[in-house]
């Protein structure tokens, strides 16, 4: 299949998502406090849903009935939601150094009444995808066919929580077309291994079984997340769940699949050297944009 996005467009968001990762650390890092396994995890998609053109969703059409939306169901990931909206324009690069201070419009977790972007405040796990079930079908109702798409990002630890498959089941029993989860399929949360504390597995069949059209995908391989993405947004038989394997902590050498990254900014030093490896990444992920 051919990619949905250029070969020049697949390295910009490669270089977008470098640094959204070295914004990510550094702004954890000044907070004191945070979460940057899942995160850093979830850069390269939320990076390719934002910058690839698939999700009709921008900084000068955010108050347009008629875009499509993004809900972060794992709200305890803000700091990629942050990244990303400073990489559209819609907030500053600097304002990053804010998350987490009082009057902050960076909240630990999403705050829709303070921040432009934010279509949801999320934070409690499971919650999300009714959310965006219930928000899709509202967008159904009004516009049928040319219906905006909901994108939403949850957590495999989070697929732990009843109330996820409860709206697994409403989506398909309503035919929600128009609805596209992304399943951060990391395989850690906060007390281990998911596979070891309540194991999810076998995740495409589970989704199939509750009616959903299933896509896996390499989470970090950008060309095929967006290609899924958009199968994802032109499927209209039903809810598509996009299952997309990756690294917790992706891009930091010593948080890559550790469990103690969920939920603790790094020290100084720790913090050093996890910017030096992203400023490399950064500086590789621009000379291949610029070749």
């Amino acid at each position: 299949m051919a990619s949905c996005v250029t070969p020049d467009g697949i390295k910009k968001i490669a270089y977008s998502a470098s640094v959204m990762r070295y914004d990510i650390v550094d702004m954890i890092s000044k907070a004191g406090s945070g979460h940057p396994g899942g995160s850093l995890s979830a850069t390269d998609i939320v990076a390719s849903l934002y910058l690839s053109g698939i999700m009709n969703c921008n900084k000068d059409n955010l108050d347009d009935p008629r875009r499509d939306r993004f809900v972060l169901s794992k709200g305890h990931a803000a700091p990629v939601l942050y990244a990303v909206l400073a990489q559209i324009g819609v907030i500053d690069r600097e304002e990053l150094g804010t998350l987490r201070q009082l009057h902050s419009r960076l909240q630990g977790h999403p705050d829709h009444l303070k921040l432009p972007g934010v279509e949801v405040s999320t934070g409690s796990l499971g919650q999300g995808l009714s959310i965006s079930a219930g928000m899709a079908l509202g967008l159904k109702m009004s516009y049928g066919s040319e219906a905006p798409t909901v994108f939403t990002l949850i957590g495999d630890g989070e697929s732990q929580e009843g109330q996820v498959w409860e709206a697994a089941e409403f989506a398909n029993h309503y035919g929600i077309a128009n609805l596209v989860a992304i399943l951060d399929y990391n395989n850690l949360q906060i007390d281990g291994h998911c596979s070891d504390v309540m194991d999810v597995s076998p995740v495409t069949k589970r989704w199939e079984a509750f009616g959903w059209h299933v896509i896996e995908v390499d989470g970090h391989d950008i060309e095929a997340v967006c290609n899924a993405l958009q199968e994802a947004k032109d499927y209209q038989d039903g809810p598509v769940m996009i299952v997309a394997k990756t690294i917790k902590g992706k891009g930091v050498s010593f948080m890559e699949d550790q469990a103690g990254w969920h939920g603790k900014a790094p020290d100084a030093d720790q913090t050093k050297q996890a910017l030096e490896e992203l400023k490399a990444t950064i500086a590789a992920a621009r000379e291949e944009m610029e070749a």
